[in-house]
């Protein structure tokens, strides 16, 4: 079955101490999380042993895909994403809100 929510989706935070943020998937894990440009960013202090990059590195931390939301392409607003066929019988995500194809 097809993903709901995938690298490089526009989405907003809709639950958490990151609400109302937006930005862009960068990875969706195998355990549903995914980690979004620039929402929960947390430091992490790396030795220059173990690591090309030294000292204190920020980046993005997990998020659970279900506190997460695509946002339509068409309204600019958070909506769910159906799973329907085209006219070709392939599966192609839509907006449930507006009713966009999205990919």
């Amino acid at each position: 079955m097809a993903k709901r929510i995938r690298k490089d989706d526009e989405v907003i935070v809709i639950a958490g101490a990151a609400k109302g943020q937006k930005g862009r998937v960068l990875a969706v894990t195998d355990d549903g999380r995914v980690i979004v440009e620039g929402v929960k960013v947390m430091k992490r202090h790396q030795s220059p042993r173990k690591y090309r990059e030294a000292g204190i590195i920020e980046r993005e931390a997990p998020i659970d895909a279900s506190n997460v939301a695509l946002i339509c392409p068409e309204t600019d607003k958070p909506t769910r994403v159906r799973v329907s066929t085209d006219d070709d019988g392939k599966k192609v995500r839509v907006a449930a809100r507006s009713g966009a194809q999205i990919d």
